[in-house]
């Protein structure tokens, strides 16, 4: 029996992408996000999460695309790290994908940047090819990830 990947599928600028669902706490639609000052790059701020304060990373900033629509729905991708609550700021939310072994794929030369550097896989689907990012690296601003083991 061949193990299987579950990614919840997000959208980031048109981009599919996954999060493992192993990592996800809670998703929500965005509520206010308060800013803080001198914040690192690609933190956009806080905000309370049934009473807890959650720092909000946003993935495009993360990913180095455009920045979204200050008007522009957006939602919020909780997970654990460090025993600490995150949220990443994904455009759209999608479905949980059950993926196969063998449509697991090495990070390829081709993929550079931020991207290379945040994603541990991509997964070929039908019509689509899915990067898989690994929400520890997301959130190691200022820092390097060594890759699990």
């Amino acid at each position: 029996m061949s193990a299987t990947t579950l990614l919840l599928t997000i959208e980031v600028d048109g981009r599919l992408c996954g999060v493992p669902v192993s990592r996800i706490r809670d998703v929500m639609r965005c509520e206010r996000i308060a800013a803080v000052p001198l914040a690192p790059d690609g933190v956009a701020g806080v905000l309370n999460l049934r009473g807890r304060i959650v720092t909000a990373v946003d993935l495009r900033v993360r990913l180095g695309l455009a920045p979204a629509a200050p008007d522009a729905p957006r939602m919020n991708v909780v997970v654990e790290e460090g025993g600490e609550l995150y949220s990443l700021l994904a455009d759209e939310v999608g479905e949980v994908l059950s993926l196969p072994a063998e449509a697991r794929e090495e990070v390829p030369q081709t993929l550079r940047g931020p991207w290379r550097e945040h994603a541990v896989a991509v997964h070929r689907l039908e019509d689509r090819l899915l990067v898989e990012l690994d929400p520890r690296r997301i959130l190691a601003i200022g820092r390097r990830v060594e890759a699990a083991a």
